[in-house]
């Protein structure tokens, strides 16, 4: 969700507006609270396409139709006004990502996920025809994961002609890659139901593949496929072969209707007898039809629409002449460019002391205070100060710009790794009206007590490197995590697994006795499996007791062509290491980054050569937009950036986005707070927006790959990027 804009008007057909949910060629479509207090989606189309008569009439028709839609998976139109200057639909607003989404995001859904998404949609595209419509445009950014089934959205009713995506009697219907061939011509018959089926077939193979089944590139030559050529089903899973296929025949009239769609995904029965007097287990909750971590990203999404702001005031609400511009305001601009990534000189300044602000250059200039709380003594120590340095050197930067609007100090203050001291340290920060903005804690421990009193104080809380079990906004609304959250480690795992290094038998070592990260990686295996084979799962106890001798001796003796060591410890996963080797395993080996450090090798010694790990962090030094960064912290400190530091000055540029798009009036605790989840900054480690409705960072794969070699861990690269060979 994106914040309203000074043109939107405050409210549509008594639905107060809330936010702007995506906007396009054909209108807008916002996020609004009905009268009734339910959140809906209203979208409104643009009077140029509602002047033309035949629009508006069957804008009319079909908004009228779809509004007796009752299935339980359609999103039906709850009000409408086909006759306003720009007309209007309402439809219950579900809070979940599209399959587009998830799958891009969370790669290829299981089977039996598969199956219950056919089956849900096939009943819904029964009650869409049911009703004398037609869908016209099935496709995975149009069906939404709810957390019992998916919904069925946009019935076509608001598309004009010309469009990539049309309606109008005369043209070519759907979008390419999920149209039907019979439709791929002006001149070919009007769509009917045979060709949402057809359609269905093509969004069923994208969610077990990641792939359309007509390929991607220029529309022409999709479409030109799609007529001509048979799908490429290739790393179909054969369960849904015979489902699929039947939908993509080109012959419309060979093409199984919704119901007999959803008979041929049921799963077939048992063969063997059900024994005399067994009662047969109730099938599984519609709750447990999706894969992690998506139930825990529609969960944050629901939480969150309870908690939405207040929305800002518009021009409609309270129009007003826009201000002259001024010398500062053109300073603003030029601070923006500088926020977004605008070169400029660096200043490689020697370390000063803890706590010690920059020089105070223009006294006309406020100074605003950014606050860091950090492990700087204690055993995390390593990670603290990359973070003060990463930090003091982006401030170093800003401060250097030519004709700054503001200038920034830096307060550091060390919590020894220590609960108590962190939570008092971080009491006494948040009672300090200069400090603007808190970065920290460095260690996973003290997230919820710093998060307590930032949320008490309105102070922005950035997390860089911590994570926590749960969500990070669910320590307030006031946590801004630059990082995502340890389940996306998951998803680098996987890759190399499948893509870099194939296996069909994975073996997980779950040896996270506290249970913060270990079982997220299971889960996620286990659910979507590497190669789609079995996934055995070791669960070690805590303390000496650990046998993994014996662990390794199963992995082998099972066939196991890949372990994944799902564990935060580095020196029990160099004793993992050395019992594989010992056991004469060589397949692939891969742990998480919380084991990632000079113990493993230690413990591990020659058997640590090849371990691959899965991390959040980026190497400044293979990233050409952080050679200058690299230069100046080498210049400062007479050695090149430890983790984490790239990703610490990256979350002061975001700080410094946000307090420029503010302007003089508004850097305040309450303006950063809000402003911050409505910026885009382009770090260096990666691209930091934030989705406005959630709070949460946009994209998932902002986590990395490395190879230990040589005694080094090698960088391999985004994960999204490494192939085979690397």
């Amino acid at each position: 969700m994106r914040p309203l804009v000074a043109a939107d008007p405050s409210a549509i057909g008594g639905n107060r507006l809330l936010g702007r949910l995506g906007s396009g060629g054909m209108g807008t479509v916002y996020l609004a609270r009905s009268p009734a207090g339910v959140l809906v989606a209203v979208k409104v189309i643009r009077a140029d396409h509602a002047a033309d008569p035949a629009f508006r009439a069957r804008f009319r028709r079909e908004a009228q139709a779809a509004g007796r839609l009752t299935g339980r998976w359609v999103v039906p139109v709850v009000a409408a006004d086909p006759e306003a200057h720009e007309p209007w639909l309402a439809t219950p607003f579900v809070p979940g990502p599209t399959l587009a989404e998830a799958v891009g995001g969370y790669g290829p859904l299981p089977v039996a996920t598969v199956r219950t998404l056919g089956a849900r949609l096939a009943e819904a595209l029964t009650q869409v025809h049911s009703a004398g419509l037609v869908h016209r445009d099935v496709k995975p950014g149009n069906v939404l994961l709810a957390p019992d089934g998916p919904r069925l959205i946009d019935f076509g009713i608001a598309r004009a002609a010309g469009a990539t995506t049309l309606t109008a009697a005369d043209a070519i219907v759907g979008t390419p890659g999920y149209l039907a061939p019979e439709l791929a011509r002006a001149d070919g018959p009007a769509a009917g139901p045979e060709s949402d089926v057809f359609s269905l077939g093509c969004v069923l193979a994208y969610a077990a593949t990641g792939r359309g089944p007509f390929g991607a590139g220029h529309a022409a030559a999709v479409v030109f496929r799609t007529v001509h050529d048979e799908p490429a089903l290739d790393g179909l899973p054969d369960p849904l072969r015979e489902a699929v296929s039947a939908c993509l025949a080109k012959d419309p009239a060979a093409r199984p209707t919704p119901a007999e769609l959803g008979t041929l995904l049921r799963p077939a029965p048992a063969p063997a007898p059900v024994p005399a007097g067994h009662v047969t287990p109730a099938p599984p909750e519609d709750t447990d039809w999706l894969p992690a971590p998506l139930p825990r990203l529609i969960a944050e999404l629901s939480t969150r629409a309870l908690d939405l702001p207040a929305p800002e005031p518009t021009d409609v609400d309270a129009p007003r002449p826009g201000p002259r511009p001024t010398r500062r305001r053109l300073l603003l601009a030029g601070a923006a460019a500088v926020a977004a990534g605008a070169p400029v000189a660096w200043s490689a300044t020697r370390a000063r002391r803890r706590g010690e602000a920059a020089p105070p250059g223009d006294d006309s200039l406020p100074t605003l205070t950014l606050a860091l709380i950090a492990d700087l003594t204690g055993p995390g120590r390593d990670t603290g100060r990359a973070h003060e340095r990463g930090m003091r050197l982006a401030v170093d930067r800003h401060n250097a710009t030519a004709e700054p609007v503001f200038r920034l100090a830096l307060r550091a203050a060390d919590d020894g790794g220590d609960l108590a001291r962190a939570t008092r340290v971080a009491a006494e920060l948040a009672a300090d009206p200069a400090v603007v903005a808190l970065t920290g804690p460095t260690w996973d421990e003290a997230v919820p007590a710093v998060a307590a009193a930032c949320q008490a104080a309105d102070l922005t809380l950035l997390l860089v490197s911590a994570s926590t079990p749960e969500s990070p906004q669910a320590h307030g609304r006031t946590v801004c995590a630059t990082r995502p959250t340890d389940d996306g480690l998951g998803l680098p795992v996987r890759h190399y697994l499948t893509q870099v290094r194939p296996t069909s038998a994975t073996a997980v070592v779950e040896d996270d006795p506290a249970g913060r990260t270990g079982w997220r990686i299971t889960r996620l295996l286990q659910q979507v499996p590497p190669g789609g084979g079995p996934v055995t799962v070791h669960r070690m106890p805590d303390g000496a007791g650990a046998d993994f001798a014996a662990v390794a001796r199963a992995v082998v003796e099972a066939g196991a062509q890949a372990v994944v060591h799902a564990g935060t410890s580095p020196e029990r996963a160099g004793r993992l290491a050395r019992a594989l080797a010992d056991a004469g395993f060589r397949g692939a080996r891969i742990g998480l980054q919380h084991a990632m450090g000079p113990a493993f090798l230690a413990e591990a010694g020659p058997a640590a050569e090849g371990w691959v790990f899965a991390a959040l962090f980026t190497d400044p030094l293979a990233v050409p937009a952080a050679t200058g960064f690299v230069a100046a912290h080498r210049s400062a400190h007479r050695e090149p950036p430890a983790r984490w530091a790239t990703e610490a000055y990256d979350a002061v540029g975001l700080v410094i986005a946000a307090l420029t798009a503010l302007g003089e009036d508004g850097r305040d605790r309450a303006g950063l707070s809000r402003r911050i989840f409505r910026v885009a900054h382009q770090g260096l480690s990666k691209a930091l927006t934030f989705d406005a409705y959630t709070r949460s960072l946009t994209g998932v794969r902002h986590a990395h790959l490395y190879r230990a070699e040589a005694g080094a861990y090698r960088y391999l690269g985004p994960y999204a990027d490494v192939r085979p060979g690397a």
